[in-house]
């Protein structure tokens, strides 16, 4: 048996049978645009279930000097979409709504022209609405609302292609989808995503904000950079929106909705199923082959990112490895995917 000294140890690890450092001590080089007084990001990396990352970087409030911890509650923008997708499919589970109901029997306001759109459309960016975005007066300064979104798109009976026929996503599909829950529900969105998600899942400082409700505890505020300084740009017209990305979370409590992903504590297994298979073909994106319900496709890896003035977020997973990567930041760049994925790779088995 060899004797283990250090210049044994050192051809071993010449010879590739020891690593220099754990993935682990990679992550703050990877993670450097975050350190400092800067605006910054809570990074949670999720191994077989248990936490072998939980890191704060930089500031979550510049003006107070107030550090990132894992805590923070940041902004998710377009992360929102995987639970009012999952809201959705509770209520058909529950016998509330089906899958394949006309978008227009829960919203009625919408023009005869969007007919044929169903519910499972929306939720695969298959519905060929025109983007809301692009319907609001360009000189727009106050917070446009979700019953904003649905005037807007009940005044427009044109569309991008026929339902089903293609991919175009869309925040005013997922906006109509917060509504449909409120119907289907007799709850505000955000009452349901409380008693029927967050609460049962322990997501304690999670909720989906709106003005005049509750306030987000631990927030981080959103900062932007011109010319090399930092200004908070915390809220746009579009802040306000719910469905399509109006919750408030923290790497702490999106632990635990990532445990719920891989059990039917919350989901049933066909509920599951169906939102992370392919539902959706996509072309033309990196990264992305196909949408389930909330959640983009990529091999085994399914992922989602969220962008609003002032937020960058992403959540990676590997469900065969059981590895979750979640990077959430306050400022409106870098795009985090690049630097989860690299953080993963890390973590991943070979």
């Amino acid at each position: 048996m060899h004797k283990f000294t250090p210049l044994f140890a050192l051809l071993l690890f010449m010879t590739g049978l020891v690593h220099a450092r754990d993935p682990a001590t990679e992550v703050d080089t990877l993670m450097a645009r975050y350190q400092g007084e800067v605006p910054g990001a809570s990074l949670l990396v999720i191994k077989d279930g248990k936490p072998v990352v939980s890191r704060g970087y930089g500031y979550a409030n510049l003006e107070k000097h107030e550090a990132a911890t894992p805590a923070t509650n940041y902004r998710l923008a377009s992360v929102s979409k995987q639970f009012t997708a999952a809201a959705i499919l509770l209520l058909a589970e529950r016998g509330k709504l089906g899958l394949d109901d006309h978008v227009r029997h829960w919203l009625p306001e919408l023009p005869a022209e969007h007919e044929a759109i169903t519910i499972r459309q929306l939720l695969s960016h298959a519905g060929g609405l025109i983007d809301y975005e692009d319907l609001m007066p360009a000189d727009q300064t106050t917070q446009i609302s979700d019953a904003d979104v649905l005037r807007l798109l009940a005044a427009e009976p044109r569309s991008y292609f026929p339902p089903g026929t293609s991919y175009r996503y869309s925040n005013g599909g997922y906006v109509l989808l917060g509504l449909i829950v409120e119907r289907a529900s007799k709850q505000s969105l955000q009452d349901f995503l409380a008693d029927h998600i967050f609460r049962p899942l322990g997501m304690t400082h999670t909720l989906m904000y709106v003005h005049g409700g509750p306030e987000v505890t631990h927030r981080a505020y959103g900062y932007s950079e011109e010319n090399g300084q930092w200004t908070q740009t915390d809220q746009s017209p579009t802040s306000a929106t719910r469905g399509d990305g109006g919750i408030y979370s923290s790497i702490d409590d999106l632990a635990k909705w990532d445990a719920a992903l891989y059990d039917h504590r919350l989901l049933s297994d066909a509920s599951r199923q169906l939102a992370f298979s392919p539902q959706n073909k996509v072309i033309g994106e990196t990264d992305v082959d196909s949408y389930g319900f909330g959640w983009r496709i990529h091999g085994d890896v399914r992922w989602h990112s969220g962008e609003s003035m002032g937020f960058r977020n992403v959540i990676i997973r590997w469900p065969k490895q059981h590895l979750t990567v979640i990077l959430l930041s306050n400022r409106n760049d870098p795009e985090p995917y690049s630097t989860a994925l690299a953080i993963g790779e890390h973590f991943l088995q070979p």
